[in-house]
Formats: structure tokens, sequence, C-alpha cells
């Protein structure tokens, strides 16, 4: 006999009943629904596509998984925060290091699935030590590990993932709380079990996002005040907990001498320090001075300046700071000046495209970075994602049929490239080809002055930076376009308030960075999306609202054969490239990071460089 089902009420809020259509209902009551569902194999990772690369018991193979364990590293930020919640809008911005991501560390908050940073896109259980989704990915189903605990002792439960989920889908920032909308059911299959019901399997990245949300103790988080930016520390099941908080200057993480998963083979080779500090700089010099002085550990670089003529210091000299350069295996990032199209002399395509054209690459390359970049043209650079010498394949031009006018002639073929002026400053070529484009636009020269012939305003325009090597270089590229009358300044302003400038879209140009992957997906909503455009805190910037754009994005998402992803994933590069959102910059293709000899990183690297929850002390052999 089926027993009675069960609604259960996670949040009463003014009255109004949040249920989040939860379903209470154990296995051993619903014999009829799992067995619909016995079919579909429980496992111990998840890939987007193809199978993961790992069998149970492995460790990840980036890891030393006999690094010894013990004494500190000092991590160096430039910037400062104000807030201990990044998956909101206020302070998600600036928020302190090292809570929850990539190079810093997963140290307090963490997820039901662990995601391998040596493969595209898989996803190895953590919280939940088994996970189960059928081809067609309209549910995923986890169970619990019933090891988990959050730092305070008390067990990770069903209704916690339950919490967290509503909890940011009703709270949180983009892209967060869309993906968890898409959460059409939750139903309790088993005391540590849940299953989580999609509308359709259209979005088939979005089993393996919700694998990766942020887990909250439910008794120890308010959703009253969750979206307010807060210094008061969450309760997580990560292998760290708060030590110290200085506003705004340092943050100091301790380890958690009874952390749960400590043995688990995910977590081998990671989390070897006691004590991890993330001190907070205002400017790039007094980090780089801290550096040389030891009292900062370790230090990436992206200066090629620096990375070249900046380590003629004692210790460096000595060999007690050792320089590494790190082949990355993922696309480049796309270094670029973006624009607010939400700006009237940036409505145009053309006036962006002609913009686009006067970014003398070889001048900068040669005169401030020492020929150490390399020119990007595209979204995914360095990789078989990029459209860049591909001319469109027939899967691609199906795709865009509906959007004639999206992509440009020569960007279709796979011949475009950006302009390339000979590194004079004042290529009178590329100035004359910029002027037609500019004149296609109802633009033209009076009194030296580049003027809208209709209007008669000049083309006149703010360039927003957060630091002296941006308005370096920005001052650099207004030269180029004062020879053909183009108004242009720069504004550099300290990094709090580039950020927030850039959240409330106050800016005409601004200095972005578009990091890539071997996995686009439903992220790229939040930066690119129509829906994004006018969304109080997404990363769409540039104000982009192209039907083509989201049409790309959801093939994305939608693909499901490694071969359409691709075909998917240059198509959208396509239709980027050809609404000249930004003035596209440079790249290398290695992460460089220098360190001193008190720590070590491990012999092999993951496809996206340095991870420093994989370092150990020195100290500590």
């Amino acid at each position: 006999m089926r027993s009675a089902l069960v609604i259960e009420p996670f949040f009463k809020r003014a009255g109004r009943l949040v249920t989040g259509a939860v379903l209470m209902s154990f296995l051993a009551g619903f014999p009829a629904a799992q067995a619909q569902d016995e079919s579909v194999p429980w496992s111990h990772a998840i890939s987007m596509h193809g199978k993961p690369a790992l069998e149970p018991g492995q460790p990840f193979p980036y890891v030393n998984p006999d690094a010894p364990k013990g004494g500190t590293i000092t991590l160096g930020v430039q910037g400062t925060f104000d807030s201990l919640n990044q998956h909101i809008v206020q302070g998600g911005w600036t928020s302190a290091r090292g809570m929850r991501e990539r190079e810093f560390g997963t140290n307090i908050l963490e997820s039901l699935l662990v995601r391998s940073y040596a493969e595209p896109f898989s996803l190895y259980g953590l919280l939940a030590h088994k996970v189960r989704m059928p081809d067609s990915r309209e549910w995923i189903e986890f169970e619990l590990n019933p090891e988990a605990k959050f730092s305070d002792g008390s067990p990770v439960t069903v209704e916690d993932v339950i919490f967290s989920l509503e909890t940011i889908e009703a709270k949180g920032r983009p892209p967060y709380r869309n993906w968890y909308a898409a959460i059409k059911e939750k139903e309790i299959t088993a005391p540590n079990r849940l299953k989580l019901v999609f509308e359709n399997g259209d979005n088939r990245e979005l089993p393996l996002l919700i694998g990766l949300a942020p887990i909250y103790s439910k008794a120890n988080t308010d959703f009253d005040t969750f979206d307010k930016s807060t210094l008061t520390p969450p309760l997580g099941s990560g292998p760290y907990t708060f030590k110290t908080i200085e506003p705004g200057r340092l943050v100091v993480y301790e380890k958690n001498p009874d952390y749960w998963a400590k043995d688990l083979p995910v977590k081998a080779g990671f989390d070897n320090f006691d004590e991890i500090r993330v001190e907070y700089f205002r400017d790039e010099t007094t980090l780089q001075e801290a550096f040389k002085k030891g009292l900062v550990n370790a230090l990436q670089f992206r200066d090629p300046a620096r990375w070249s003529k900046g380590f003629d210091f004692p210790a460096a000299q000595k060999g007690d700071v050792v320089q590494r350069s790190i082949p990355l295996g993922i696309p480049a990032a796309m270094q670029g000046i973006a624009f607010n199209t939400r700006r009237d002399q940036f409505s145009d395509r053309n006036v962006r495209k002609a913009l686009r054209m006067l970014f003398d690459f070889k001048w900068v390359n040669d005169n401030l970075y020492y020929g150490l970049y390399t020119r990007t043209a595209g979204y995914w650079d360095n990789s078989d994602l990029s459209s860049i010498g591909h001319p469109a394949s027939a899967r691609e031009k199906e795709l865009l049929a509906p959007f004639p006018d999206a992509v440009d002639p020569e960007v279709m073929d796979g011949t475009w490239r950006p302009a390339d002026a000979d590194g004079s400053g004042q290529d009178r070529k590329v100035l004359r080809e910029a002027l037609n484009v500019f004149a296609s636009a109802g633009y033209g020269l009076q009194d030296r002055k580049l003027v809208h012939k209709e209007t008669g305003k000049p083309l006149a325009f703010e360039i927003l930076a957060k630091n002296e090597d941006e308005e370096k270089l920005a001052l650099a590229y207004i030269k180029t376009l004062e020879l053909l009358g183009v108004e242009a300044s720069v504004r550099s302003v300290d990094p709090s308030q580039f950020e927030d400038r850039r959240t409330r879209r106050d800016f005409d140009m601004v200095f972005n960075t578009w990091y890539a992957s071997l996995s686009p997906g439903a992220e790229q909503y939040g930066r690119w999306s129509s829906k994004a455009a006018d969304a109080e805190g997404s990363f769409n910037f540039v104000g982009a609202k192209e039907p083509a754009i989201d049409a790309m994005i959801d093939a994305i998402v939608a693909a499901r054969s490694h071969e359409h992803f691709v075909d998917a994933v240059r198509a959208f590069d396509r239709v980027l490239i050809s609404g000249a959102y930004a003035v596209p910059l440079y790249h290398v293709s290695d992460d460089w990071v220098a360190y001193w000899k008190t720590v070590a990183p491990p012999q092999q690297d993951s496809l996206y460089g340095h991870e420093y929850d994989t370092w150990w002390s020195a100290a500590a052999q």
C-alpha cells in the first residue's frame, strides 16, 4: 500500500509558502516508481561528453597523493573584499578569495560533486558519493555520503541540499539562480537520496551544474538575510574554517583537523597546509614588492614586463625564488576592452568594428610587453573550439541560417583576422580602412574631429581602468584613436569602485576578461544572453541582445555529441566576433607563476595551470 504523499515546506515568508515542489517519498513506499529508474546505474562520476577518465579510488592526476601536511602558505591579491558571500548580487563581486574557487581552493563551501581539472568536464563524488542520470538528462539523483559533515560536526542532509538550492534560486545572483530555478521537482527517494527533475533534458549541462552547487547548512544560514552582504562566516563542510577576518585586508583559513573527507581518494594530495593566509594589496606594485620580500609565497604573473624584468632582486638571483611557466591545456582567455552597447555611441556595430581596428597590437606588444604576447582573435583561441581559420561547417551554416546578418562573410569563411597594423602606431592603411567603416555608420572628419554627420555629435567616450597596467594600455590605444579625431579618455579607479561601476553598467568601455574552458555551456547565458543584458548582477557587461547569440547558446547546451558541440561553439564564436563587442587584446599560452622555495607544487599540473590547494610546505617534508 502506497504511503501518503507529504509536501514539506522549507520556508514561510510573509504568509507565502515556498515548497520548491519537494516530494517526500521513501523508497519502500514507492517500489513501482523506483522500478522505472532501475535501468539507470549508479556511478562514482559523470561527464558532460563521453565517460569520466578515472576509476573509483583513483586520485586526480595533477596532485601528489603523498604530499606532506603542515605549514603555512601566504597568497596575495590586488584589491579588497567586503563580503563573505560570493553567490549574491550585493557583495558577490567583492567577496573574500579562497572560500570556493579553483585557484585558491575550495576551503569552506563544498558541493555534491567535485570537478577534475584534468578533463574537459567530469565530476566525481564528494558530498554525494554516488550519482546517476539517464541519457535523456531529464533528471539526476544523488546519494549523500553518510560521513559528510559540516565543520561543526553536524551531518550534511538532503534538507541542507534542498535549502541551498532554493535559497540561491530565491536570493542569489545570476547565473546560479537561473540554473536552480530550472529544477521542477525535488524528490527525496530515501533518507539520504535526492532526485532532481527538470522540465526536459534540453540543457544537457544542467545536471552537472547542479552537482557543483554550493551546499550551506540550513540550521546555520538565515534565508531572510542571505541576499545581504555580510562578514559573518558561513558554515561549510570544507577542509578549513575561518581563523582571522580583517575586512579588506586579510583572511586566514585554518585547517579543520576533523575534516570529514580527508581520506577520500578525490581529496588525496589536496589541502596540505595547516593555514592559508590571503592578504590584500591596494595596487599591483605593492603586491609585487611584498612578493619580493617573501611576505607572499607564490604569485601569478600576467604582465610580461614584470615576468621578464622583475626578477633581479637578491632572493631570485640566489635561486630562492622559482619562475615556472606552465603550458595551458585550455583555450586562451579573451582579454578585451568591452563596449557598453547600451550607450548610444556604441549601438552601431560598425562603430565598434572601426574602433576594434584601431588597436595597434604590434606597437603595444613590442614597446610595452617585450614581444611576449600573441594577438587574441576570438573567444576560444588555441583550441579546436575556435572558429578562427576554419570555414563554417554544414552544421554551423544550418544553425546560423535563421540569422543571415549575424555573421560577417569573412568570419563565416574563416578568413577574418584582427586588423594587422604595422607597429608604427599610425598605420595609414588601417586608419583609412577604419575611417571607411566609420563612414558607413554616419561619421566623418570635421575640423579634425570625428563627428556624426546627422547629429553633429563627436565620437567621445571614457575607458574605465582599475590599475596602472590597464591605464598604460588605454593611453597607448587612445593615441591611435586621436589620429582619427576620436575623443577618448581613461579613468582609473580602485578595484572596489571598478567592480561597482561595472556591475551598475556605469561605464562606456571597460577592461574585461572572458575566461574560456573546453566545456562552455549554460554559464554563457549569464555572460551573453538577451535575458541577462538587463539582469542585475549578470556577467553580460556589454549588454548584448542578439537572437543569434541566444540560439547558439541553446545549441551548445543541447548538443548530444562532441561533433555537434564543437559546431555549436564555433558558430557562437562567429556571432560574438561579428558583433564586435570588445577590442580583442592578447594572450599567452602559458600560466606564469613564481614562488619561494618555502612552498612546493606537484610535478604535474592541471589543464588550467597552477592549483594552490595541491601545493605543500617545503618545511613539512
